[in-house]
């Protein structure tokens, strides 16, 4: 039995588990700030057609 390639075997798993936890935690952190980012740019939305509700409501076209 192998037991140094064993090790050094299960040692390379250790650290490919642990750079995949990292990736998805940095994945899951940027999730985050996006759709913090999308609800503030839908929060400024609704303000600015609260205050300006007549704006975009209409289109004048003629063919």
């Amino acid at each position: 039995m192998d037991i140094p390639g064993l090790s050094m075997a299960l040692a390379q798993t250790k650290i490919n588990s642990d750079i995949s936890v990292a990736m998805l935690s940095k994945a899951l952190d940027l999730g985050e700030v996006l759709g913090e980012g999308m609800t503030n740019m839908l929060d400024a939305a609704a303000m600015e057609n609260s205050v300006t509700p007549h704006i975009g409501g209409n289109i004048d076209i003629m063919v």
